[in-house]
């Protein structure tokens, strides 16, 4: 659960990481707290995410899907494309999160995209859509991520990742 085997990622976005030695696998994955939650990124680009996250194991006492999951999902996907777009000089620090629950869903998998609403020099911020395996909108995010210089202490952890 939350390996990060079979991400797809842009032959240029590859190549601009291993010149720097950093494990592009380890960098653009779902973290610690991701990996507890079976996040599993599918797709990542400066233009689109793609991530999943099974229902069980992140609902609430209800039974439903815990609305800090799909929060978890949509950061996730957010801060990956946000570190993408950026590229290897900037990391991505989330500033603003939204999340708009539209519907419960109990078990399964859901499916989150993250797309561009805007990309600066100094910001960027992406719209996720989280859907259950009906296709039916579960969640609308919005994550806006500060994007700063790399310092060489995030250099040193970076490169410790792999």
């Amino acid at each position: 659960m939350g390996e990060q085997q079979h991400v797809k990622f842009p032959q240029e976005v590859i190549d601009e990481y291993a010149a720097l030695g950093v494990d592009l696998q380890a960098l653009f994955s779902a973290g610690h707290l991701g990996t507890r939650m079976g996040v599993q990124i599918l797709e990542a680009s400066a233009e689109r995410v793609v991530g999943t996250m099974p229902v069980e194991g992140n609902t609430q006492p209800y039974g439903l899907l815990h609305g800090g999951a799909s929060a978890v999902l949509a950061e996730t996907l957010g801060s990956v494309g946000s570190m993408l777009h950026g590229g290897s000089s900037k990391i991505a620090v989330g500033v603003d999160l939204n999340c708009t629950h539209h519907r419960g869903v109990r078990s399964g998998l859901v499916t989150g995209v993250a797309s561009p609403v805007h990309r600066g020099r100094s910001t960027a911020t992406y719209e996720i859509v989280i859907t259950d395996e009906a296709d039916r909108r579960v969640c609308t995010a919005r994550l806006t991520c500060l994007l700063r210089d790399v310092t060489p202490k995030d250099a040193e952890r970076v490169n410790g990742a792999g």
